[in-house]
């Protein structure tokens, strides 16, 4: 016989469990925000020297000139960018193409031989936040004071701590938009032009966008730009091998952790080499810790390394707990790293093929540009005598040095007049119209449209020329 099971319903109160720390993986939180302690080492001695040539580079480049001209100047409304005598048009867009190209695939190549050293050494956003970081520290002092500073209500010794750092992050934010605005704009007219408000409506809000976004990605953002909106720590991981020089932590060697005295055998405790002092832990500018193996929020800056290899050196065990080394060698010590392997062959070849593109492209460059305009609107006009007139512009573009004569000559087209400019001169860096007009009996046509060309030659060396072709019509 069948017995039925009762069933009874008992109401349950469902509650979400939240970690008592969920809030510290809340990276967006300002309450959370990291505090970096600062350190001293080889590798960030490296780095600060590499950040100061880099701002240094930016600030001053626009200041030089080269030939008479900003060595630097990517004039977007004149269509041209200089840089340092060479002047690129929307005609030389290939080789412009060559040059982004070959930025990348040094980085590419970089990247796979020593991880992400352009992040922790030379990324812009990386160095204005280390020299945001330096102010902080000149008015509000280390890591630990900075933070008991924040936890503090106001009184008068904070207000002025944090006027005075927030003040020298605007006014370096402020040059720092000024001397960007500075690579679009002739900086040297720029300078007295945005004090006698005669400077353009577009570089005044260039610079106060440019200043607010320098603020803010530098003195608020930091880390959350490399974790959460630059794409490049998300692919880089297919770029990486085993053979790849990353900044990692020895867990064969620092295993177990442990607080000893420096007097301890480490052996006899049954512990590692690593401390558990949680020092690269409070220097990471990205606050990973790197003993939990390779994180893409890791950005190879090395600053973990200078700390252990100090701790290190305190307790008088070897270096190299923590250091820039490969995964093969990690896991077999005695391997040694393959230099030479297909991927960085790869882009090596890859390097030389666009260098020798961009080199070729260059040389080849003519020093002058040609392009034909006409009148859409009216193909041809038949004058009073009965004879065919086309009307032309021809826009002339000398991309030299320095001033160039042009001669104009016709080909390919019958007992023609000619009527405007011939032979014309076009200072440097310039562009010029030549406005044009050819008549024709049209009993010399054969047909309504006559193919030729519009030869231009630089006076006095007939070799350098260069053509275009072009139609004359009639009536059919």
């Amino acid at each position: 016989m069948d017995k039925q099971i009762k069933v009874k319903n008992i109401p349950t109160e469902v509650k979400i469990q939240k970690p008592e720390n969920a809030s510290l993986d809340d990276r967006f939180n300002p309450r959370n925000r990291i505090y970096v302690r600062a350190v001293t080492g080889l590798h960030q001695l490296l780095r600060q020297r590499i950040g100061f040539v880099g701002m240094l580079a930016f600030m001053l480049l626009p200041w030089i000139n080269f030939n008479g001209q900003q060595a630097v100047l990517f004039d977007l409304v004149g269509q041209k960018f200089n840089i340092f005598g060479l002047t690129l048009w929307p005609q030389d867009l290939t080789i412009l193409a060559f040059i982004l190209m070959l930025a990348a695939f040094a980085l590419f190549l970089v990247t796979t031989f020593y991880g992400r050293v352009w992040c922790g050494y030379t990324c812009p956003q990386t160095v204005w936040t280390f020299i945001f970081i330096w102010f902080e520290e000149k008015f509000e002092g280390s890591a630990n004071q900075r933070k008991k500073l924040d936890q503090r209500p106001m009184d008068f010794d904070k207000f002025w701590r944090k006027s005075a750092k927030h003040g020298s992050w605007w006014l370096f934010s402020l040059y720092t938009a000024f001397t960007f605005v500075g690579y679009f704009t002739p900086i040297r007219q720029l300078l007295p032009d945005l004090f006698t408000l005669d400077a353009t409506a577009y570089s005044y809000i260039c610079l106060a966008v440019f200043a607010v976004c320098t603020y803010g990605n530098a003195g608020w953002m930091r880390e959350i730009m490399c974790l959460h909106i630059c794409p490049y720590s998300r692919f880089q991981s297919a770029m990486f091998d085993k053979d790849t020089f990353t900044v990692s932590y020895d867990e064969a060697r620092g295993e177990s952790r442990g607080p000893r005295s420096r007097k301890q055998d480490p052996k006899e405790l049954g512990l590692g080499d690593c401390i558990d002092c949680n020092l690269c832990v409070q220097v990471c500018p990205t606050g990973i810790d790197i003993r939990n193996g390779l994180q893409y929020e890791c950005i190879n800056c090395g600053a973990c390394i200078d700390a252990c290899d100090g701790v290190m050196d305190k307790m008088n065990y070897p270096r190299g707990l923590i250091s820039y080394t490969t995964e093969r060698n990690l896991e077999t010590p005695d391997n040694k790293t393959h230099a030479l392997r297909p991927k960085l062959i790869g882009y090596l070849v890859i390097l030389v093929v666009l260098s020798g593109a961009l080199v070729a492209n260059i040389a080849m460059r003519k020093p002058m540009e040609l392009d034909i305009i006409r009148d859409r609107n009216q193909l041809y006009r038949v004058d009073f005598n009965g004879l065919v007139e086309n009307t032309y512009t021809l826009k002339v573009i000398n991309k030299a040095q320095h001033e160039q004569t042009f001669n104009i000559r016709v080909e390919g087209l019958d007992n023609f007049e000619y009527i405007g400019k011939q032979t014309f001169t076009v200072p440097s860096g310039e562009s010029y119209n030549v406005p044009l007009s050819l008549v024709v009996d049209p009993y010399d046509l054969k047909k309504p449209m006559t193919k030729f060309e519009f030869v231009l030659s630089v006076d006095g060396e007939p070799d350098v020329q260069i053509s275009q072709p072009s139609n004359f019509f009639k009536a059919r």
